[in-house]
């Protein structure tokens, strides 16, 4: 029983700890302060800024996973140096538990500057929001 437990716990711990894909180099989440809950369901889209032509450029779209999640922006092989813009869609998540809410979207711009991982979180209710650079 004591193998089994240890095993379990071994397995789960190791799940935890490579939950962030080493492989990408942009990660988000979103946190449901009003509930406690991470926000599941909500898509946010990736754009790159374009210093010449000074427009935006679609990178990607996701949707948040169950815990809130997505891991798996921009590949880590890639040179991702720039300026970019993540648009949270946060109106039909609040729509969905019929409730009321002041922020349609959310757009959070921040730079890359190196190879190194970035984390760009939100917290959120129906009527703020907060983000800040994460690891």
């Amino acid at each position: 029983m004591k193998k089994f437990i240890f095993t379990t716990l071994f397995t789960l711990l190791s799940i935890v700890t490579f939950a962030q894909k080493n492989t990408f180099q942009l990660s988000s989440h979103i946190l449901d302060i009003s509930k406690g809950l991470p926000a599941a369901g909500v898509k946010i889209k990736l754009e790159k800024y374009n210093d010449q032509t000074k427009t935006w450029s679609f990178v990607d779209e996701k949707n948040t996973d169950a815990n809130g999640r997505i891991g798996d922006f921009l590949p880590s092989e890639k040179n991702n140096l720039g300026t970019y813009k993540l648009t949270f869609y946060t109106s039909d998540y609040f729509k969905k538990s019929n409730t009321e809410s002041f922020y349609p979207f959310i757009e959070v711009a921040f730079i890359i500057k190196d190879k190194n991982h970035y984390h760009v979180p939100i917290t959120l209710s129906a009527y703020g929001y907060s983000t800040y650079r994460g690891n």
